[in-house]
């Protein structure tokens, strides 16, 4: 569909002066569309970084994070070394979907250049720790040869694309799964730059004379998320996208979307002009009207997102500055066609449904439990052998799960009882064997990798689990689920904050904890703990779980009764997340 406006370059705010900008716009406007110095740094010698300012920035673009590992930064420190670098390589997985053969590629690349585990993310793709400096080409150029990349994984551009894998729609994914690919296609940053500095494609003459026609020189203000959704399972937490597609059927057909802006996550602690914020359903279109929607949504924030504070410049701050009913009059006349009105629809649930579903073609899907997405090996769970060995033998596709968990798509009957052999012989078969609580939770990475962690998360969650278990079990709530994820700061990539009950990290071992979120990811949480450690977090748990186990309504979820007895007031806006 040819779209209007689209080459527009609006990507510097002119109404501000160039000193007012944040330093990234200067970052990005003098990358030289994203090369900046990272050829040169790549093969400096002296260091285990990309040395220079802007590096760490431009990097993103590729899908690179430059790390360094924080469990030994103060004795490096105290040796008068420089800290152990490493970089984080997340790679371009639209819809979460990838073949048996590039899981193998991907699980030989983690072992031989990484730490050995593969991380499945809340967005659906992969991410690989711990790859040192002389491994990093070597590791994307491994990448790009499974016909997968990095391109756009990070940075101020639109990230990975996600789509619900619900196995239990299974002819309705299979219209919806294209759409993913063709917007992560549709809104990726066209510079050569990647080809260059990580392939070795000869830059052309003029080369830096190219155009981003989306983006434009500097790109986005901020980090820009895109998903779908097959009702009735929000497993994409679509009210915490910047953009949202929810797929109406009818029967087996797909009828189109209804059209959601504005969600985000990210805020920041003791600042309440920052703040969550949930999508708002604008409207409705045909399939063939996705991508235009994508690519003016994408321009509105091109244009008129806040270029001065980076606090401040998710799409969210955006519509709440100016008004929804403004942002649909620009995107309407940037259509040059108006949204319908929204269709109906139903979520009851944004939580994986584990083991065996049968599809409507006859072939049967396995969703493996993956604790915070770590694909490893450990005692008792060979979780990485198992999962190699079915990659060895599977006819179907690999799907990662925005729960961090992996379904075995597309298994034929007569391959049932094989993959069943081979997750029972390393320990992974019956996810039933985990707690519901445990199924149900939901990790940010945080330390040692992440540089912007204040707290464990990964790591700590699953002993606190343990401890919630034991509360849960003894007031016989064993099978009731609830909604527990946790981020080890207030950024959210865990999505903490539509969480039943959400921790953020604020300290080492001091966390604010979060209840009253919509058990289908509806509503917001409120603060109910404020920077407390593990012993005051179970102290004022335990008592809320027990009285939730006595006096609950029936049906009534976790979340709804928190806010039905008072311990937390609803949020029905974002603006009200602080008050």
């Amino acid at each position: 569909m040819t779209t209007a406006h689209r080459g527009t370059d609006r990507s510097r705010d002119l109404s501000q002066p160039l000193e007012r900008l944040h330093p990234n716009e200067t970052i990005k406007a003098e990358s030289r569309y994203l090369r900046g110095s990272i050829a040169e740094g790549l093969v400096d010698p002296l260091t285990g970084a990309i040395p220079g300012d802007e590096a760490p920035q431009i990097l993103k673009f590729h899908g690179v994070y430059q790390q360094d590992d924080r469990d030994l930064r103060a004795e490096r420190r105290r040796q008068k070394l420089e800290p152990a670098y490493q970089f984080m390589v997340r790679v371009r997985l639209p819809g979460g979907t990838c073949r048996p053969d590039q899981w193998l590629k991907l699980d030989a690349l983690a072992r031989e250049h990484a730490d050995r585990t593969l991380r499945l993310t809340t967005r659906q793709t992969f991410q690989f720790h711990g790859v040192l400096k002389r491994n990093l080409k070597e590791t994307i150029q491994r990448i790009n040869a499974t016909l997968l990349d990095t391109i756009g994984a990070c940075g101020d551009d639109n990230r990975g694309v996600m789509c619900s894998p619900n196995p239990d729609q299974s002819a309705v994914h299979a219209q919806v799964y294209p759409l993913a690919k063709q917007l992560s296609d549709a809104l990726l940053p066209r510079t050569r730059a990647y080809h260059e500095i990580w392939l070795d494609e000869t830059p052309v003459a003029g080369g830096d004379r190219e155009e981003e026609p989306i983006y434009g020189r500097t790109y986005l203000p901020r980090k820009f998320k895109l998903a779908l959704v097959v009702p009735p399972i929000n497993d994409v937490d679509i009210y915490t996208q910047d953009l949202g597609f929810i797929a109406i059927a009818d029967g087996e057909r797909l009828a189109g979307f209804n059209v959601s802006v504005g969600g985000g996550m990210g805020r920041t602690d003791n600042e309440p002009a920052t703040y969550p914020r949930l999508a708002d359903v604008i409207g409705f279109c045909a399939p063939e009207g996705v991508v235009a929607v994508a690519e003016q949504v994408v321009g509105i924030q091109r244009d008129y997102g806040d270029r001065v504070d980076r606090k401040h410049a998710r799409l969210k701050y955006t519509i709440d500055d100016r008004g929804l009913e403004w942002f649909c009059d620009e995107l309407h006349r940037r259509l040059g066609w108006r949204l319908a009105d929204a269709r109906p629809f139903r979520f009851d649930t944004n939580s994986d449904r584990y083991g065996w579903s049968k599809a409507l073609n006859g072939h049967w899907h396995y969703t493996v439990f993956v604790e915070n997405g770590r694909v490893r090996d450990a005692e008792g769970l060979q979780l990485m052998t198992a999962l190699r060995e079915i990659a060895g033998i599977h006819t179907g596709e690999f799907r990662l799960t925005p729960n961090q968990n992996v379904i075995v798509a597309n298994v034929p009957s007569e391959h049932r009882s094989q993959i069943e052999r081979i997750l029972e012989g390393h320990g992974a078969m019956n996810p039933a064997r985990q707690s519901v609580l445990r199924r149900h939770a939901v990790a940010c990475v945080a330390l040692p990798t992440c540089g912007l962690a204040m707290a464990e998360s990964e790591r700590y969650l699953p002993s606190l689990i343990t401890k919630l278990e034991a509360i849960a079990s003894s007031c016989g709530l064993e099978r009731d689920p609830i909604i527990i994820r946790m981020s080890g700061c207030p950024n959210g990539c865990s999505r903490p904050y539509v969480a039943e009950i959400g921790f953020t990290g604020r300290a080492p071992g001091r966390y604010n904890v979060y209840l009253g979120g919509g058990f289908h990811g509806q509503r917001l949480n409120k603060l109910f703990l404020d920077n407390v450690g593990e012993a005051q977090i179970l102290d004022a748990l335990a008592p809320v779980i027990r009285r939730y186990a006595a006096e609950r309504l029936p049906a009534e979820r976790f979340g709804d009764f928190v806010i039905r007895v008072g311990y937390v007031k609803e949020v029905r806006a974002g603006r009200e997340f602080n008050d």
